[in-house]
């Protein structure tokens, strides 16, 4: 069972149509006094999912209204019994901590049970209701049950004249501790050398860049390896060799020091590795296949040797970096790459035909589907040469672990371009059934999200969640992602439904933690952050004097996402018309060590006695430390039945 590590905020309010709202609770994130941006922690209801399903022991046409986020529709059950509402999660879930239940009938009295399973046969009572006598529309209730991936609930009776049935049904998952925030911060050694220091805290003290980033809660960082550092326009060498396997091994051990995790990015090549160039190490450029197949391995054993040798072993390494058109290329990819791309017409790689002199690792995805033997023959070859490049460097990481004694993760990196799944979904099928013909695999299947090239949030989530379902044997990792925090032009991010600012770069990576947490199984391995420091930056400029910088307080996601504790925070009572209006004095919560307790409530000015007039009334409320509670008071004409 995943522990709940940290919390600050959390409001959940459900406010009827016509509603009476007696004080406020504010919505997260919520603007401070000081005009700070407090994120919430990161939470999803797993029922409004698109790949959940729903089914009734009865009315199973209207099953669906029970998940569709209006509490002004519902199932409702037919004939008198038992009746039952199954939600199928699609996988299991480590981290849900909090059902919440919402009837028809504001005056009925419900009893009822709900149950978790794994397996959808073996179930486990986690709330029994079924001596309830108490009338009201609802009740939020605590759970702390690992691999849940079936939820059941059952009405074992409800009192006359109210409708047996659900109007909503909330399954809330938080973030799972084990699911590894970080950062992609490989300029730290040119930031470093720059005499760049950093503050994270208003008052703190200004540090490096790496002890910043461990400072403000990211546990792993990633960093980039380039063969022989080169100007990747000019062609010069790099002095110092920046993101060199040398220099690497002293970032490395920064990155060790301070705590966090240490992932390894190699691009094999001299300069930037994308899906829109992969150019071949210049060293290896005329190397004949097989020749070439051996360098792979020789230079990646001897990177990540290096690496353990001095104490600093990587948990995971990147063969290549957003390998969906393939690396290395060669003679196979015909010459000039770039006519479209003006900015790297004068790439060193983009006129030098040596180049392509011998054959490499790029797909060739026009041929992709071709009718023609010929290109279908060459499609083929293509991704032979490419997954016999993968699997040498992959066994090398695999030796060196075995030397070792380490266990070391391998990760395959590549896209999914907005609109083009399916493409991606024909590289993992190719790429994975040729590896493992080859006698390799991997551990994680990572993919990168930038909105301006991925899409939506939400579309993202559903090629991501495609991906996952058609390889369900690896963890999933999201290895770069990134949003602007400063707006420069004035234009929005494309496809982000955020502002860049501060509070809407966090949002925005607040919903990409939510992505990678909800991947059914607990796949989601992490989210890394690309280059927070120096690119769509979380420098907070106006606070920043150079060689100072400051963070935005976008960077607060970090500590802010997990939850420290999961609060019963919206309260349901019916009352009749004119009547005496309590409200309990205490509210349930439930802290990191999986145990319930009760806090004191302080609600904001409640009437004596109920409106004349039916309606809703909702009062806000406060406990001392566990953030803001809602009431929410259904006033009805009718007599109330008791069981």
């Amino acid at each position: 069972m995943q522990p709940i590590s940290r919390r600050r905020t959390s409001t959940l309010a459900l406010l009827a149509a016509g509603a009476l709202v007696l004080g406020s609770a504010g919505p997260a994130p919520a603007e401070e006094p000081d005009g700070l941006v407090n994120f919430a922690p990161v939470r999803s209801n797993l029922a409004a999912k698109p790949w959940v399903s729903v089914d009734a022991s009865t009315a199973q046409a209207s099953a669906g209204l029970a998940v569709d986020g209006d509490p002004a529709t519902a199932w409702t059950a037919r004939g008198k019994g038992r009746h039952s509402l199954v939600l199928d999660l699609g996988g299991a879930y480590d981290n849900i901590r909090k059902v919440g239940l919402v009837f028809p009938d504001a005056h009925g009295t419900y009893q009822y049970v709900v149950e978790a399973s794994a397996d959808g046969h073996r179930w486990k009572t986690l709330v029994d209701r079924k001596r309830n006598d108490r009338p009201g529309r609802g009740e939020e209730h605590l759970v702390a049950r690992a691999g849940i991936a079936f939820l059941r609930v059952t009405i074992t009776d409800v009192s006359p004249g109210a409708v047996a049935g659900i109007s909503e049904l909330s399954v809330w998952n938080y973030l799972r501790d084990d699911v590894v925030l970080g950062a992609d911060i490989s300029y730290a050694d040119q930031n470093d050398a720059q005499g760049l220091t950093y503050v994270v805290d208003e008052g703190a003290e200004p540090v490096p860049v790496l002890e910043a980033a461990a400072d403000a809660g990211m546990e792993y960082i990633r960093l980039r390896v380039f063969n022989d550092p080169r100007d990747e326009r000019t062609g010069e060498y790099l002095e110092p060799a920046y993101q060199s396997p040398e220099r690497t091994l002293g970032v490395a051990s920064d990155v060790v020091e301070q705590g966090m995790g240490l992932g390894i990015d190699l691009h094999y090549a001299d300069s930037w590795a994308d899906p829109s160039k992969q150019a071949k190490p210049t060293a290896w450029r005329e190397l004949p296949f097989e020749e070439l197949t051996q360098a792979v391995y020789d230079y990646t054993y001897a990177t990540i040797d290096a690496l353990v040798a001095q104490g600093t072993t990587p948990d995971k390494v990147a063969v290549g970096n957003e390998l969906i058109n393939g690396f290395m290329w060669g003679s196979e990819r015909p010459q000039p790459w770039f006519d479209d791309a003006a900015w790297c017409g004068s790439c060193f790689f983009n006129h030098d035909p040596s180049f392509v002199s011998q054959p490499g690792g790029a797909l060739l995805w026009d041929y992709w589907g071709s009718d023609d033997p010929a290109e279908q023959t060459a499609y083929d070859a293509a991704w032979d040469r490419f997954t016999t490049l993968q699997a040498s460097g992959i066994k090398a990481v695999r030796d060196v672990s075995a030397a070792h004694g380490e266990d070391i993760q391998v990760e395959t990196h590549v896209i999914i371009d907005n609109g083009r799944v399916d493409k991606t979904l024909e590289f993992w099928e190719q790429f994975l059934t040729r590896l493992n013909a080859k006698g390799q695999d991997i551990d994680v299947i990572a993919h990168s999200y930038y909105p301006e090239w991925h899409g939506t949030p939400e579309h993202y989530e559903s090629n991501l969640h495609q991906v996952a379902a058609a390889h369900p044997g690896y963890a999933m990792e999201i290895a770069e992602t990134s949003h602007q925090s400063n707006d420069w032009d004035g234009l929005p991010v494309p496809n982000s439904p955020y502002p860049k600012t501060a509070e809407g770069a966090g949002l925005f990576l607040q919903d990409v933690f939510r992505i990678a947490n909800d991947l059914p199984g607990n796949r989601g391995a992490g989210v890394l952050v690309w280059e927070p420091a120096n690119w769509q930056e979380m420098i907070d400029w106006s606070s920043s004097a150079w060689p100072v910088l400051t963070f935005h307080e976008t960077i607060e996601v970090y500590e802010a996402s997990d939850a420290e504790f999961v609060v019963a925070d919206t309260v349901y009572r019916t009352v009749r018309t004119s009547s005496a209006l309590r409200l309990p004095t205490t509210v349930d919560v439930l802290g990191s060590d999986n145990t319930r307790h009760a806090v004191a409530v302080t609600w904001d000015a409640v009437p004596a006695r109920a409106p004349s007039t039916p309606g809703q009334i909702v009062i806000a409320g406060t406990t001392a430390e566990h953030g803001p509670v809602t009431a929410v008071v259904d006033v009805v004409r009718r007599a109330l039945a008791h069981h």
